[in-house]
């Protein structure tokens, strides 16, 4: 992202909070020595580029980006992706932090949820509580995707999972391929209870009822029209839905439409073992990213300690927008690395080459001091030279 240092002295400094305040002051020049930018110039930037608009317009460049890559396309077509809550601790009060023994002992926390695509770049984070399920919130950021990835299928874990989940995907014309535990405990369903299956009627437990689809049917392509265009948010309507199940008609119908797109998944799941090899391999893409994240937020041992929940989605763009640069960076330098290779006489094949991850991080200092030349580095014609590692 540009930064026009040059224009920011003359321009006045609006008033931040004490928090803020005090980390802008630990790097600029003359405490810390973390960076040779004054604290005129870092609280200009934060006043004026740090929030969650111009992140997330930073963040869908470096996708972009990243998708127009050859060795991209090596990994994913950019169609599939997967979402994943990563928690972290918060040291502050804050009203969306909430207390969960499993993850925060006594204290508190909250979750950064986010969207990877298949090219293990991603598109989209949200701060959520840590108590609310995950799939309340699966298909906001695939709504609300601004870049050229063409998401047609999303994978997640069982927290991500519902019958309500699997409904809207299908009705917004995707596929939703979840992971689930414990598969073999879940129900499946059938529309004619009088039809006999040779291999399924011990599981068959169970009657989809049409007649409750075919009533509300109308009020249901309203309402996914309604996510579809951007009317409601999707997590809005979603925890409408699920306030008050019993009662809510419409969410009686979506639930009865979604069994049936479930028991056609779950049984093809189970017997597909490229299905099986695909989702799992996804999900793995989101956890190697979650530990490059969790390596990229060292700050206050990784506790967060904004307050505010604005500050806090800038700072779970932010460390979205830098985990996109690491990710775009050692794509680029693996490619110049088989480039070399390949001049050097070595034979390299594709089908190895989609086993290559580029979330490594053993190779980033991430203490030191940090230096923001834009003008120099724009005005950079080629790579870095590579390392020779050759004794």
């Amino acid at each position: 992202m540009r930064m026009p240092f040059r224009l920011l002295a003359p321009l006045p400094i609006c008033p931040l909070s004490d928090a803020r305040l005090s980390k802008i002051s630990q790097m600029s020049v003359g405490s810390t020595q973390i960076s040779d930018l004054t604290y005129d110039q870092l609280a200009w930037c934060n006043n004026w580029y740090i929030r969650e608009d111009t992140l997330q317009s930073a963040i869908n460049k470096l996708v972009n980006f990243q998708y127009n890559q050859t060795l991209s396309h090596l990994w994913g077509g950019g169609m599939m992706s997967s979402s994943d809550g990563q928690r972290f601790p918060i040291s502050v009060k804050s009203r969306i932090a909430t207390a969960n023994p499993r993850y925060f002992g006594y204290g508190k926390g909250l979750t950064f949820y986010s969207w990877t695509s298949d090219q293990f770049s991603q598109y989209g984070s949200r701060v959520i509580p840590t108590t609310i399920r995950d799939a309340t919130y699966v298909l906001d950021a695939i709504l609300d995707n601004e870049t050229e990835l063409e998401i047609l299928e999303h994978t997640t874990d069982t927290a991500g999972y519902t019958e309500l989940i699997f409904a809207l995907f299908d009705l917004l014309g995707m596929q939703f391929s979840p992971r689930i535990r414990d598969i073999g405990d879940q129900k499946i369903y059938r529309i004619d209870k009088t039809e006999h299956y040779k291999h399924l009627n011990p599981v068959l437990k169970r009657t989809i009822k049409p007649e409750k689809i075919l009533k509300s049917w109308d009020d249901i392509l309203r309402a996914v029209a309604s996510i579809k265009l951007g009317w409601v948010t999707a997590s809005l309507f979603i925890s409408k839905l699920q306030s008050y199940p019993r009662k809510n008609i419409l969410t009686k119908a979506i639930q009865e439409y979604g069994r049936k797109i479930s028991s056609i998944y779950i049984p093809t799941y189970l017997c597909d073992s490229d299905l099986q090899r695909r989702v799992g391999s996804q999900l793995n893409k989101g956890e190697s990213i979650h530990k490059l994240r969790r390596f990229l937020l060292f700050a206050n041992e990784g506790k967060i300690r904004k307050s505010q929940i604005e500050d806090i989605t800038n700072q779970a763009s932010a460390l979205t927008l830098v985990t996109n640069a690491v990710i775009v960076w050692n794509t680029r330098y693996i490619k110049a690395g088989i480039d070399q290779l390949q001049q050097e006489g070595y034979a390299v094949s594709e089908s190895d080459l989609s086993h290559i991850s580029p979330c490594r991080f053993d190779h980033i200092n991430k203490y030191g001091k940090y230096f923001f030349n834009v003008e120099s580095e724009l005005n950079r014609k080629q790579l870095r030279p590579l390392r020779n590692t050759k004794d």
